[in-house]
């Protein structure tokens, strides 16, 4: 004696593809939920650097790549500060100090775009705010506009000392990223 039980037949086949249907259905479904626990793109991009500052001679600049992005360090001279420090805020296009370690409406003077005591280094992004060139002005032999800071030779605009637009269509002064200095000679960006 034979049960219905004991013999396959159509519906059975018709049940187990329609549950492993379901079951892929149902882990399409929960991936999102499960992808979002990782930690999203900026946190991962938010990876630090440290640079050593001891072979930056007094005038010169290096570039060094920090989330896939240009940063221009630049070892000012007494020169170059005070001709920063002497330009009044108000006057400039964007009058804003850009720096990410302040509030966004802190106004743009030298003092806002440097750490205090260590007013000798600058430390800004290197992409140029009209439409994302790289600014000249790093190598010694490099134009440096009409400020003595970068020139932007794509659309021509004009960086001061202080990375703050100056002339040209930028609209914004060259970005201020979060850094910290480890020590006397050593900066940790991020």
């Amino acid at each position: 004696m034979t049960t219905e039980a004991d013999e396959a037949n159509r519906r059975d086949v018709l049940l187990l593809a329609g549950n492993a249907f379901a079951a892929v259905g149902c882990a399409l479904a929960l991936w999102p939920f499960i992808s979002q626990m990782n930690p999203d793109a900026s946190t991962q991009a938010l990876a630090s650097i440290e640079v050593d500052l001891s072979p930056i001679k007094e005038g010169q600049a290096i570039t060094a790549m920090w989330r896939g992005k240009p940063l221009f360090i630049r070892h000012r001279t007494a020169e170059e500060i005070s001709a920063a420090q002497k330009v009044d805020p108000a006057q400039l296009p964007d009058n804003n100090a850009r720096n990410d370690a302040l509030p966004s409406s802190t106004p743009g003077g030298d003092t806002d775009r440097v750490k205090k005591g260590h007013e000798q280094w600058l430390i800004l992004i290197g992409i140029c705010t009209h439409l994302g060139c790289i600014p000249k002005g790093q190598a010694l032999g490099d134009a440096r506009g009409d400020f003595g800071g970068w020139f932007c030779p794509c659309h021509g605009s004009h960086y001061d000392t202080s990375g703050r637009i100056r002339k040209g269509p930028a609209p914004r002064n060259l970005e201020v990223p979060p850094y910290d200095f480890v020590s006397d000679t050593k900066i940790k960006i991020g």
